[in-house]
């Protein structure tokens, strides 16, 4: 498969953070390799003038998700920590929209939508494909592929640039199936170009 960059595409990296990769809070399985990847991404859509959206976790010390508040995970991406930080292989530019989500404490946010202003940000802009690569495959990456499903737009997954947290062996590869069933497709960097630019 081919895809051709238009007008209307957006690139969205998510939770490309400290504490989701090796030695962080909350570490995804060589969660650090998804960084070349989709610096790759990153300057392609630079180069097309394309937006460019990277979602990050952004919790107060009594969020619900927290094992300590009765979560399930363990405490990770407080606000201004050096684990909330992106990591610093990332190269985001400097007009990136940064999506902050999870950051009220009574909310779970493992979608970039769910109670963030990505999607009317994506819709004034025309957007109606969006690229979706990060962490983890299994949880913020997959509910926020079905959120942008779920609201209309075509989806492509980057699956040289997602990394799952494998809580049960193959939660991956399931998820990628159910993303699949509900209308995403699954794209390499190789597939994708802008004008004679692959």
């Amino acid at each position: 498969m081919k895809v051709m960059l238009t007008p209307f595409d957006a690139l969205i990296v998510v939770d490309v953070q400290k504490d989701f990769c090796p030695g962080g809070a909350l570490a995804v399985p060589d969660g650090d390799k998804v960084v070349e990847p989709l610096n790759r991404y990153i300057d392609l859509f630079k180069t097309a003038g394309l937006p460019i959206f990277a979602t990050r976790d952004w919790h107060p010390e009594e969020h619900i998700s927290f094992t300590i508040n009765g979560g399930l995970w363990p405490v990770h991406c407080l606000q201004n920590s050096e684990g909330a930080k992106f990591h610093d292989g990332l190269k985001l530019p400097p007009d990136t929209f940064i999506i902050n989500k999870g950051d009220r404490p009574e909310l779970e946010a493992y979608s970039g939508f769910q109670a963030t202003l990505l999607e009317s940000l994506l819709k004034e802009r025309g957007i109606k494909r969006i690229f979706v690569g990060g962490l983890a495959t299994d949880y913020c990456v997959k509910n926020t592929v079905i959120g942008g499903l779920n609201l209309g737009f075509t989806v492509f997954v980057l699956l040289d640039g997602v990394k799952a947290v494998e809580v049960k062996p193959g939660d991956g590869d399931r998820a990628l199936k159910e993303m699949f069933s509900k209308g995403a497709v699954g794209i390499v960097r190789e597939e994708v170009f802008y004008g004679d630019r692959v």
